[in-house]
């Protein structure tokens, strides 16, 4: 599928976005290991949130889905049975990586896969911290999917992260529920804590610090009633599409800002971004509000360090961005990136490259230079639903259209993009 944007002098109006991604997989995850019924209202409409449902419900669990409301009837730590087939995680990283930890306390063996993007992603990091724990976890040439999970009891381990990861740290804590006693994770750098938040509107025992989170097993988990706010991942191209163009005054309704997600709306800010938090209040122990964003004058900046770590997933978006700063962009240990649906480095440049953008590439970054125009062309999503939407905003402030090879790929995670991006731009 491909899709023309055509240039944009503002955007405008207000949005209300799809459920967060983050939130809808742990709601999903824990309503199906919670003892009843759970209802999820704003549930993410994005593919990768339904292969968690998918996978679920293949493991026996009861799942009823209402356009963007899902009810989950949970059976208990140990309600899961013994699926027929493969589990299929789709594209969806989050998927494997973080339901595995419920299924390495599992009395039977499960079997994960994946697309060809998924079967490329690394999973040494969760087969490591799962094996201290007790569970067989085997994968393709040591690390690749499919992954082989022969699960049952588990012990409690304390786990030092190598390498921030909210997906790792959420695995390890997903199998701590089943694990008599106390398991600990420890990150180097602060990642977004949406698992502990939701463990403990559930009713587990949990307890986190800056760079620590703790669970006690074996945990009893109660069934809830839920709302997901919207999702600050998808805002983050809407957001920077309007701080890039002129004229625009864009509202974003009902959008989740949990502190270790917010970075962007920080980052934003410091570098001109004229962004507003007009009401914020508390859901589920999670921080929602509304924000406008009018048209600035940007400046530019670094990404480094825990910024990098912090602000992994929007990186490509706050690349294109960088070419119509005053100073452009540079990000630097982001190595991350190369592990992405893409090697997100490589596509990115590639794209701004097409566009007539100047980019340097290192191993752990890029670097962006400033004052550029985006001009007429074509470019590809290689997949990755990212890279289409961030070409998008790059397309709003090109000379001419530019076409948008593999567009489909939007839908992984935010299937109505296409049409709320024109809306905006209307």
């Amino acid at each position: 599928m491909v899709e023309v944007i055509s240039p944009a002098s503002r955007l405008h109006g207000s949005l209300t976005l799809p459920g967060d991604k983050s939130i809808s997989h742990r709601y999903a995850m824990l309503a199906s290991v919670a003892g009843g019924l759970s209802t999820i209202r704003n549930y993410s409409s994005g593919a990768d949130c339904h292969s968690t449902l998918r996978c679920i419900r293949a493991l026996g669990i009861e799942v009823d889905v209402q356009g963007t409301e899902v009810r989950i009837r949970g059976g208990g730590l140990h309600g899961y049975r013994a699926p027929a087939g493969d589990l299929d995680a789709g594209n969806s990283g989050s998927t494997m990586r973080m339901l595995s930890g419920l299924l390495a306390g599992q009395p039977f063996p499960s079997r994960f896969t994946g697309d060809e993007s998924l079967s490329r992603r690394p999973m040494q990091r969760i087969m490591e911290p799962l094996r201290r724990m007790g569970a067989a976890v085997e994968a393709r040439d040591g690390k690749f999917p499919p992954l082989v999970i022969r699960g049952g009891a588990l012990q409690p381990i304390e786990y030092e992260m190598p390498v921030a990861s909210a997906q790792v740290k959420s695995c390890v804590l997903l199998a701590g529920l089943m694990a008599e006693g106390l398991t600990t994770v420890r990150e180097p750098v602060r990642t977004r804590d949406h698992t502990e938040v939701a463990l403990r509107e559930f009713g587990a025992d949990v307890e986190s610090g800056p760079g620590w989170a703790r669970v006690r097993g074996p945990a009893r988990l109660e069934p809830r009633e839920l709302i997901v706010p919207g999702d600050l991942s998808s805002a983050a191209f809407f957001l920077v599409a309007a701080a890039m163009l002129e004229g625009s005054d864009l509202v974003l309704e009902n959008i989740g800002l949990n502190p270790t997600r917010a970075a962007l709306v920080d980052f934003l800010a410091a570098v001109g971004a004229d962004i507003q938090v007009l009401d914020i209040g508390m859901r589920h122990g999670e921080p929602v509000g509304v924000l406008r964003v009018r048209g600035s004058r940007l400046a530019g900046g670094v990404l480094e360090k825990g910024l990098s770590a912090a602000l992994i997933d929007e990186i490509p978006v706050l690349a294109v961005m960088g070419a119509v700063s005053e100073e452009g962009l540079a990000v630097r240990d982001a190595a991350e990136l190369r592990v992405k649906e893409t090697d997100r480095i490589e596509t990115v440049a590639e794209n701004l490259r097409r566009l007539g953008i100047r980019v340097e590439t290192a191993p752990d970054g890029l670097r962006v230079e400033g004052r550029q125009r985006f001009r007429s062309g074509t470019v590809d999503s290689f997949g990755d639903h990212r890279i289409a939407m961030a070409f998008a905003v790059a397309a709003l402030s090109a000379d001419g259209p530019v076409a948008i090879e593999g567009a489909e790929a939007a839908s992984v995670s935010f299937p109505e993009f296409w049409s709320k991006l024109r809306e905006a731009a209307a």
